[in-house]
């Protein structure tokens, strides 16, 4: 038999799994994601340290954000633990607790950027639930009052009771994510998307623009395989019908554009490579993608941007802020409102239904997923996101270059081998590519057509490799002539440098 401090510690798990349940099918009645994990979640994303959030990105890459909630519901849980153990001998001090933890989350519910007074609610009632809940599962399983009886056990209705509040639990949790999903059928409206066809197609890529080789990079990244590096711990639900663009600030005119009215402007379709800034050396946090979009610099000059503009400040349905440099938007790159990907409408996690892409900055200071505000400002008025964090205002992409295979530490037959990967320098171009081998003379690489300088080129160069251990090297130079720096710099804070070398094994 279960000892009294043991069906405590259950009594908080199942309280607390309780309390969450019912808060999830509150958020979901409310069609918004804040439920206590997530705004919980969303408040410690805002204050983790720097370097904390790259020791995540690096380490677990796209799961990072399942890696923090399932810490935060592994907290909340050993918290339930505590309480209900303490709840064993002080009943008051336990029920305190659990309150305190509803209204914790519901402080942090009101600490996210697109807070709105309900956004409580779901935590408040967590809060309630959670101490009805616990004192019954106590008072079921004999505990609180009759703490002091060792031999005290559950009996049949202390087993229903825990029964029904695990299994309530259970509903609760499911049914508020799927109310979520259906109050915002993201899906629906995404297959109910009419592309229409571009004004300016993309160019078909010239003959020898992709190398076809094993372990090389494919040219196009497929949708479900692009990078995703973002703050949403829950993915944001808007549907076309729901969708609203306000440009505004320093303009002559301002601008509300429905999904419909910026699908009837000229779109245009184009091939263009993004790189995050948390890219590693040699890390895999870029791809390559054919977007459908608006042309964006057209639609700021219409309406009338202000002389001393030279921010554009674009902001996601969840909060975020990002900012972009106006003179690079207007300079004649195909800074897009992107529609689509590789031939479909944006998949959620990628920004649906409209995102911004601009050639040549990083995404943290470019690429505004879920858009919904666009406004003209100045750098000296206002900090985004990232830039209150100390990152750089401005971040233009650095030249980089990636080996892709072999892969390290692989062991590998002598021979001739075919050493390959991507370089890239958007709105630059890459016009070389080196190898070399155990530090000695640079080689030059088969270089893949130039496409266009906002995209990335594969490589290849044939070594006749002789057996032992080898050290890899490789360089890029960009379209001016700039060769890629040695000097290793980490991704703070604007982007991260140095030649990608790899050590292999040949036998």
């Amino acid at each position: 038999m279960l000892s009294q401090y043991s069906r405590g510690a259950l009594s908080g798990l199942l309280a607390g799994g309780l309390a969450l349940g019912v808060a999830e099918l509150a958020a979901g009645a409310l069609g918004r994601p804040v439920s206590p994990a997530i705004v919980v979640g969303g408040a410690a994303v805002d204050r983790t340290p720097r370097f904390l959030k790259e020791f995540a990105i690096r380490t677990f890459g796209e799961n990072d954000k399942l890696v923090l909630l399932s810490g935060v519901f592994a907290t909340i849980a050993l918290m339930a633990a505590l309480i209900g153990v303490l709840a064993v001998r002080r009943r008051r001090a336990g029920l305190v607790a659990v309150a305190m933890l509803g209204l914790v989350a519901a402080g942090a519910a009101a600490t996210r950027p697109t807070f709105r007074w309900y956004d409580l609610l779901p935590s408040l009632l967590a809060a309630v639930v959670g101490v009805v809940a616990l004192a019954r599962l106590l008072g079921s399983q004999g505990l609180g009052a009759d703490a002091e009886r060792e031999d005290a056990g559950p009996g049949r209705r202390g087993l229903l009771v825990t029964g029904g509040a695990l299994v309530l639990a259970g509903l609760s949790g499911v049914g508020g994510r799927f109310l979520l999903r259906t109050r915002a059928d993201v899906e629906a409206s995404r297959r109910a998307v009419v592309l229409p066809r571009p004004v300016q197609p993309a160019e078909a890529l010239p003959d020898g623009a992709q190398l076809k080789l094993r372990g090389l990079s494919t040219f196009f990244t497929p949708s479900a395989d692009f990078y995703r590096v973002d703050t949403a711990l829950s993915v944001p639900r808007l549907t076309t019908d729901e969708w609203q663009l306000k440009v505004h600030g320093k303009v002559d005119r301002e601008l509300t554009l429905s999904y419909d009215e910026l699908l009837k402007r000229p779109v245009v379709e184009r091939d263009i490579t993004l790189t995050c800034v948390s890219n590693e050396v040699g890390g895999k946090l870029l791809g390559t993608a054919r977007w459908l979009g608006v042309e964006l610099a057209p639609l700021l000059r219409e309406l009338g941007v202000h002389a001393d503009a030279d921010q554009l400040v674009g902001t996601s349905s969840d909060g975020m802020t990002i900012g972009t440099p106006v003179s690079v938007v207007l300079d004649g790159r195909d800074a897009l409102l992107a529609v689509a990907m590789n031939g479909e409408p944006l998949r959620p996690e990628h920004g649906f239904p409209v995102r911004m892409v601009v050639p040549g900055l990083y995404g943290y200071v470019s690429a505004t997923k879920w858009l919904v505000d666009l406004e003209l400002s100045r750098f000296d008025a206002f900090d985004p996101y990232w830039v209150r964090r100390g990152w750089a205002e401005q971040a233009p992409i650095k030249t980089g270059s990636r080996i892709d295979t072999p892969k390290p530490l692989s062991r590998t037959a002598s021979g001739t081998i075919a050493v390959a990967g991507v370089a890239w320098a958007q709105h630059r171009g890459v016009q070389a590519v080196e190898v070399r081998v155990d530090g000695g003379a640079w080689q030059e690489a088969e270089l893949s057509s130039a496409a266009s300088k906002d995209l990335w080129r594969q490589w290849v160069w044939r070594w006749d490799a002789a057996p032992g251990s080898h050290t890899l090297q490789v360089r890029a130079t960009d379209g001016t002539g700039a060769v890629q720096t040695q000097e290793r710099e980490e991704p703070f804070p604007n982007g991260a440098s140095g030649w990608h070398s790899i050590v292999v094994t040949i036998v």
